[in-house]
């Protein structure tokens, strides 16, 4: 009998049910702790997940690049790779950011699209496991 109580109160406190999410709370974040620097405006015409490529095409040439091309982190390796320097993009597998200044050989200050909590931020990265191309360059042929 005291287990079909148990299991009774605990069947209850499951179905117990939470105060409705928001349809959209994607687009109500908060700020990771650790990430610091300051969050800017959401790129203008850029979904609001899995938007990083989208943003820093914003940023570097005033267009927002929805789907494929640029939107994809990985497109950004076709452009010539160069030394960190404000305006050049950094990449790796799954992300990309443009480099706003450099601070040293690994750090710089970064216009960063979701950088975390589908937040835009300025601030400072490590360059550690990224390669920097520079987009203003002409695209490498295809690999």
């Amino acid at each position: 009998m005291n287990k079909f109580v148990m299991a009774l109160a605990a069947a209850a406190v499951l179905t117990v049910s939470a105060p409705a999410e928001a349809k959209h709370r994607h687009r109500i974040a908060y700020a990771p702790a650790g990430y610091g620097g300051q969050v800017v405006a959401h790129p203008p015409g850029c979904p609001w997940r899995l938007f990083c490529g989208c943003g820093v095409s914003w940023k570097v040439f005033g267009r927002a690049v929805v789907s494929g091309g640029l939107a994809i982190a990985a497109e950004w390796s076709r452009f010539q790779q160069t030394t960190p320097a404000p305006g050049m993009v950094a990449y790796r597998k799954g992300h990309v950011f443009e480099i706003e200044s450099v601070i040293d050989r690994e750090t710089v200050v970064a216009y960063d699209p979701n950088s975390g909590g589908h937040l835009t931020r300025i601030h400072t990265v490590s360059l550690r496991g990224y390669h920097v191309v520079d987009p203003h360059s002409q695209r490498v042929a295809m690999r």
